[in-house]
């Protein structure tokens, strides 16, 4: 009988994920990984910071599916066949100790990717599979149940099965060989982004973390909460970057210029009111520099009181009411100005992709081309940070994996 072949778009997390999984089933199939940069598993290499946000310990699937801001659905059924737990299991088994943090974060118990990268090339090591760097996909075809791929440097490849796995693009004209196959696209636009605030005077409080603060898009229902990092071209840290990717499509349709409402302390403007005088009261013979009482970094209340034009030497019983109430609308509704975003490439995510409902979730098989299958995020899926772009990954190729016929 004549061998299957596999191909993989996508020397990535679900494309690695996918090929390791098929050819343990399926020893006889033919599988390569084809993969247009010069490396592989590159977003593993830096994602949480090196350490490799492998999953998230979330095991409740209908709480899951509420980190993504798109996708839920399509989810809802891909994780009754892989879940968070399932991952887990999976390196665990294979030699790679995981740890969970207090925020659900799945690291690698050696707080580095290079874990997660080893473990995964020993896989397609083990099982013979080849793979092609700096190999491009340009234009796909199919002829006579046949995939004929063609390369930047029209080199021909074949194959019975594809697996796409090639990660979002940033640009609509970039799916157009997968548009030519018949497949409608969602307009991507980045998720997970940055804040810009520039030349803004806080951005010299560059590196200061406010470990539970509250941010509001000004004419939104958009909102979010935790902790936040100034940076030096802005506001960044996970509140902000959650904020993001549920303000995806409409901050891109706002062009990345709209006004944020920051309350620092998480507490309401007319809690904070109620409580100020008991806190005048109990620090009224101190100055308004020497500490606050609200566990903010030093740095921030001492930009605080000289935005609200407050004499730090000052004593809290001596406050002015009219620099009293500035201080206080500053401590929960400081309004910033946006104008521009920041992504970094290694770890950019979009929004939108392949359309879902042309995908069937129970085998990451497309519904208009038999044999043609997606996972991660070239389909129209993202999450909030986490670790959950990454399950989303290795759901899919593992789905995949298993349609793949015998030889």
């Amino acid at each position: 009988m004549v061998q299957k072949r596999l191909i993989i778009i996508g020397g990535g997390a679900s494309g690695f994920f996918c090929a390791v999984n098929a050819a343990a089933r399926n020893p006889g199939l033919k599988i390569t990984i084809v993969e247009k940069q010069s490396k592989v598993l590159q977003k593993i290499k830096v994602s949480g910071g090196g350490r490799c946000n492998v999953t998230n310990a979330c095991t409740d699937n209908a709480v899951l599916i509420q980190k993504y801001p798109r996708g839920k659905a399509f989810l809802k059924k891909a994780f009754q066949q892989f879940s968070t737990t399932d991952t887990m299991d999976w390196f665990e088994k294979r030699g790679v100790r995981l740890k969970a943090e207090p925020d659900g974060r799945v690291f690698p118990v050696s707080n580095s990717s290079q874990t997660i990268i080893d473990c995964l090339v020993n896989e397609v090591s083990k099982h013979s599979i080849e793979v092609m760097l700096q190999t491009e996909i340009v234009m796909v075809e199919k002829h006579k149940g046949e995939f004929v791929l063609q390369t930047k440097s029209a080199h021909i490849l074949k194959s019975d099965y594809l697996f796409v796995a090639c990660g979002g693009f940033p640009k609509i004209e970039q799916y157009n060989w997968l548009k030519k196959l018949g497949h409608t696209v969602a307009i991507p636009v980045p998720s997970l982004f940055t804040f810009n605030m520039p030349k803004h005077p806080i951005t010299e409080l560059m590196g200061v973390v406010v470990e539970n603060a509250t941010l509001k898009i000004v004419g939104s229902k958009l909102s979010e909460q935790g902790p936040v990092l100034i940076t030096h071209w802005g506001l960044s840290g996970p509140a902000v970057l959650r904020l993001s990717a549920w303000g995806a499509m409409e901050l891109a349709a706002k062009n990345y210029e709209f006004a944020i409402l920051v309350n620092w302390l998480s507490t309401n403007e007319n809690d904070l009111r109620t409580q100020w005088n008991a806190l005048r009261n109990k620090q009224g013979h101190l100055q308004m520099k020497s500490r606050n009482p609200f566990g903010l970094p030093n740095r921030l209340w001492d930009f605080l009181l000289l935005v609200s034009e407050i004499n730090p030497e000052i004593r809290w019983a001596e406050l002015p009411s009219k620099q009293q109430n500035k201080l206080i609308t500053l401590l929960t509704t400081h309004e910033f100005t946006v104008k521009g975003k920041t992504t970094f490439k290694e770890e950019f995510v979009t929004s939108g992709g392949i359309n879902l409902e042309e995908i069937d979730a129970e085998t990451m098989q497309s519904k208009l081309v038999e044999g043609l299958y997606f996972g991660g995020e070239i389909l129209n899926i993202d999450g909030i940070t986490g670790g959950f772009n990454f399950q989303n990954a290795w759901t899919c190729g593992f789905i995949a994996a298993k349609q793949f016929g015998t030889n």
